[in-house]
């Protein structure tokens, strides 16, 4: 199971992030969020990543509705390796990130899913195709409100999917057992504040979610 810690905006939380096992790191490039990261400071922290296997976990640009040319440039700024795409873009936006890029949904039923799913998927990398967050009217992710996990469960069937949307070291392991997703992805779940992380409930969540069998 892959874990994926969003919302990294210091260089403490990044190292504490590895040190607990996260496989995919998230810097938010959404200027109203309170996880809103310059790029020149994603950079900083990026260049200071490393596993003691030598090894780095991949590391995801969170952007709103920024243009192509913006997610290509912060992309190579921040040396990122993926894209996730948590507005209103369309699909010829991850279509031209050639595999660098992901788009997260906000359904609000299954037949919605469904086709989106189908629209978007075809362009993503190989894992994950797709993220699965909860919709709330006017809001682009960090909400802390938690996702339908039945609609979820569908998409799962069918892609390799990131679910996030409310997930904490209490109920990850229950959303793991119904979803099957690839992977999890968590931000105000494991934090103090917003923008500040609690390095116990990150490792509390990881061995939570690393800890489902069969």
């Amino acid at each position: 199971m892959k874990v994926k810690i969003c919302g990294i905006t210091n260089i403490d939380d990044a190292r504490a992030t590895i040190e607990v096992g996260a496989d995919l790191l998230g810097f938010n490039f959404y200027p109203k969020s309170p996880r809103y990261i310059a790029p020149e400071k994603a950079r900083e922290i990026a260049a200071h990543l490393q596993r003691s296997d030598g090894q780095r976990p991949l590391l995801v640009g969170v952007f709103v509705n920024s243009s192509l040319e913006d997610i290509r440039s912060i992309l190579e700024i921040a040396q990122l390796d993926l894209a996730q795409l948590h507005g209103d873009e369309p699909v010829h936006v991850v279509e031209q990130l050639h595999g660098r890029g992901f788009k997260a949904l906000r359904p609000t039923s299954e037949a919605e899913a469904e086709i989106d799913a189908e629209w978007f998927a075809p362009y993503g990398p190989n894992a994950p195709v797709l993220l699965i967050d909860a919709y709330r009217k006017d809001q682009y992710g960090g909400t802390g409100h938690v996702a339908e996990w039945s609609i979820a469960t569908k998409l799962a069937q069918q892609y390799p999917i990131l679910l996030a949307g409310g997930l904490t070291p209490d109920n990850v392991a229950e959303a793991i057992r119904q979803v099957r997703p690839w992977g999890v992805d968590v931000a105000s779940g494991v934090e103090g504040a917003p923008g500040k992380k609690d390095v116990e409930k990150m490792r509390l969540f990881v061995e939570a979610a690393k800890g489902v069998n069969g």
